[in-house]
């Protein structure tokens, strides 16, 4: 006999209309492919007309991307949904109350990672628009990156409180985790696996349902809601981990006078069945959204849901080490600094220092949680000058971007390269001289 969820999703009937709130880097490819499906009829892309993101809906009802970095198909995307009526942007969340499903892809940051205490307030409003509107016998889905637990926890309960109606019975609500990257958001949505996690089996078919169409050649992996929200807190700490792992043994290789990149090609080789020694490369810092803040997120799972999970007594995880490793890169990028400009007969007080990318990662104009800040007001506290080119970050917060790469070069003691942007893969150590204009220049290559 169907639930009477089941009954509420038949009675409402097919998908066809979808709401899509944050028109970020997940948001904005995400409701563009969504209206790329032939049987979906119109999808509504919901953001708030703030200050600092407003103006992304005219520009999206003009059929143009916000998105400044290379994105292959996003922008071609988007003119071809808006010119089939297929997409709207708008700040006007009564529109849920249209929408068959609706997606949250909200940022979930941490005010301080000592205390585990995410700032919750931006993903709370949007659940909160969310039931204020919300239909019955439609489904939410949260795609935010969230503490195990979320879900079944503080926004059903939110939804619950919003709507009058109960979720598992009324509508239906799950987690399915975005697992994009910068660069590559229309292929990443198409090809990877979407994992997939209902408060209920009722829940998760009817998502499943919802995500299938984007697919090409990912499939459809169904789980819990919490093990979903472990699944993605776990994938990019594990990744944050292997990175500090190459970190560290680069910083060990430099203090013993070895070549890294040797040594690590020596162990990528080793390679036969049931045997792989998977190594990543080292770097000036890990920055972005997720990385830097979804260990804290797992960690806080682990503590809320089961406690003090059984761990040597007095030893810090594993999983926050290597977030520490990874938050000290730019710290030794700056030792570095240091180092070259006292070789050269010179200090930091006093110098003119050029950093070369801004954005977190190379072809982007995605900085946030830049590792290039950290290193920047290091310099600036000892008294340098302090120039940031970068090709795709046009602005910053505070912060005087220069993209005429001749202007911000010109004059320079030391260049610091922090994006691995292509048009950096070019520059040559004589041409870097020049335009320095000194007989002993530094270069610090944080991206080989």
């Amino acid at each position: 006999m169907p639930s009477s969820l089941e009954q509420a999703f038949a009675k409402r009937g097919p998908i066809r209309t979808i709401g899509v709130i944050g028109m970020g880097y997940v948001g904005i490819p995400s409701a563009a492919l969504f209206a790329d499906v032939p049987h979906y009829q119109k999808v509504y892309g919901f953001q708030r007309e703030s200050k600092t993101s407003g103006y992304k809906i005219a520009m999206l009802n003009r059929g143009e991307s916000p998105l400044k970095g290379e994105e292959p198909g996003l922008a071609d995307l988007i003119r071809k949904v808006v010119a089939a009526g297929k997409f709207t942007c708008t700040s006007d969340f009564s529109h849920i109350g249209k929408c068959d499903a609706i997606t949250l892809a909200i940022q979930t940051p941490f005010r301080n990672p000592k205390d585990l205490e995410p700032d919750w307030t931006a993903l709370s409003d949007g659940i909160w628009q969310t039931g204020k509107y919300l239909p019955e016998g439609s489904l939410v889905v949260l795609e935010s990156t969230i503490t195990p637990g979320t879900t079944a926890g503080i926004a059903k309960q939110i939804l619950e409180e919003e709507s009058g109606m109960e979720a598992g019975k009324d509508f239906g609500l799950a987690h399915a985790p975005e697992r994009v990257m910068v660069g590559r958001l229309i292929r990443n949505i198409r090809e990877h696996d979407r994992i997939v996690g209902g408060i209920d089996d009722a829940s998760t078919k009817r998502a499943i349902e919802l995500y299938s169409p984007l697919l090409t050649t990912g499939r459809i992996i169904p789980m819990s809601a919490t093990a979903a929200e472990v699944e993605k807190t776990a994938e990019n700490t594990l990744r944050d981990l292997q990175i500090a792992a190459a970190n560290e043994l680069a910083l060990y290789c430099e203090a013993m006078g070895v070549n890294f990149y040797d040594v690590r090609e020596g162990i990528a080789s080793l390679k036969e069945e049931g045997v792989t020694r998977s190594i990543l490369w080292p770097g000036a810092g890990v920055g972005g959204h997720c990385l830097t803040k979804d260990t804290y997120h797992l960690e806080r799972g682990a503590r809320t849901l089961g406690g003090i999970p059984d761990y040597p007594e007095g030893k810090e995880s594993l999983f926050t080490l290597a977030r520490a490793i990874n938050d000290f890169m730019p710290q030794h990028m700056a030792n570095l600094t240091r180092a070259g400009l006292k070789r050269a007969g010179k200090t930091v007080k006093g110098s003119k220092i050029t950093i070369l990318g801004w954005a977190f990662i190379a072809n982007s104009d995605d900085a946030r949680n830049t590792p290039s800040e950290m290193y920047r007001d290091l310099m600036v506290e000892e008294g340098a000058t302090v120039n940031v080119h970068d090709p795709y970050v046009m602005e910053y917060p505070g912060i005087k971007i220069i993209s005429d790469l001749d202007k911000a070069a010109h004059g320079t003691h030391a260049y610091a390269i922090f994006t691995g942007h292509f048009l950096y893969h070019d520059l040559l150590p004589l041409q870097m001289k020049e335009w320095s204009g000194q007989v002993h220049p530094v270069i610090v290559d944080g991206r080989n």
